[in-house]
């Protein structure tokens, strides 16, 4: 392999995409969705970067070809995990993310079945298009966390009552907990509407590597 650029941040990409579910390992909440948003953020741009300076500088290279899209799915698998996770197997999230995981999982066998002709299999721009919503849909997803953990921060101790006042105008907000929640939610219907999205995004190009692979998928006549 050749240690240039992109196959440096390619490496760096991959490595950090169980830094994502490290950081609620070892940091409470909402600073650890704040660790996992600004690393998964960072890495996402990395991944448009080394691309570009790739093909910029002609340093495009066999070993970056294949570690790319392995650093990219792994990347969107370990972050999908996370927040399937934290909100409760949520069906709105669980559902896009169950298709989401089972394309990667399918289209990769169909790569290692296929071996010398897996090259019929390129990255469509579709594909790319389906990346990007993934990140994107992520990201939006990791702030919903910190509005609520953040809200969650102001409330500790308040009882309900008091609460229930500050939301409906009874009370001054000083705390500003009802735009912490109009950006809870906000977000989350973002992030849902982006990730059922990606979703289909990712069926159709699933669909379409399929089709592509079905006429060497036939047995041969005896």
């Amino acid at each position: 392999m050749i240690w240039n650029v992109p196959n440096i941040l390619t490496v760096i990409r991959l490595a950090a995409a169980p830094g994502v579910a490290i950081m609620f390992l070892f940091f409470a909440r909402p600073w650890a969705d704040w660790f996992a948003l600004v690393l998964f953020v960072t890495a996402a741009i990395t991944d448009w970067f080394d691309g570009w300076y790739a093909r910029e500088f002609n340093q495009e290279s066999r070993f970056g070809a294949m570690l790319d899209p392995i650093a990219d799915k792994a990347m969107v698998v370990i972050a999908l995990l996370v927040i399937t996770g934290f909100s409760g197997m949520n069906p709105w999230i669980l559902l896009p993310a169950t298709v989401i995981l089972f394309r990667e999982v399918f289209v990769s066998g169909l790569r290692e079945f296929l071996g010398n002709t897996a090259g019929l299999l390129k990255v469509t721009k579709l594909a790319k298009w389906k990346t990007t919503a993934q990140m994107i849909a992520i990201a939006v997803l990791f702030s919903t966390g910190i509005f609520e953990h953040h809200f969650a921060e102001r409330v500790f101790g308040m009882d309900e009552a008091s609460i229930g006042a500050i939301l409906s105008g009874g009370l001054p907000d000083d705390l500003g907990l009802g735009r912490l929640l109009w950006w809870r939610d906000a977000t989350f219907f973002a992030g849902v509407v982006l990730l059922w999205l990606a979703a289909a995004l990712t069926a159709a190009t699933g669909w379409d590597y399929f089709a592509k692979a079905r006429p060497h998928l036939a047995d041969k006549p005896t």
